[in-house]
């Protein structure tokens, strides 16, 4: 997976490619982690993200509990794979999804 972070100001923008896995998920969590101290806003761009596993999805959970407190987290360009799993796990009414 390839993992692309723009701070612009306090808006942190993660763009996403390839598949969110259990093998994967490590990889965006530390990204998180290091950056969201200083983010008020997260912008998770999944144009080019294939897949996205139970693990990803953990992730997901985590960054919006932290974002939630913090101004917000918004999830774009969601392809149909993924968004069938958002529908499936209830994230869909969970996350703000555009």
């Amino acid at each position: 997976m390839k993992i692309t972070k723009t701070m612009n100001g306090t808006a942190l923008n993660i763009a996403l490619e390839g598949r969110l896995d259990t093998t994967t998920a490590p990889e965006l969590e530390q990204a998180l982690k290091e950056s969201l101290d200083s983010a008020t806003a997260l912008t998770l761009d999944f144009s080019a993200l294939d897949y996205i596993s139970s693990a990803g999805l953990r992730v997901l959970l985590s960054a919006h509990k932290t974002m939630s407190k913090k101004g917000g987290m918004v999830v774009k360009n969601v392809n149909e794979i993924v968004s069938e799993v958002f529908d499936v796990t209830g994230f869909a009414d969970i996350l703000n999804i555009e």
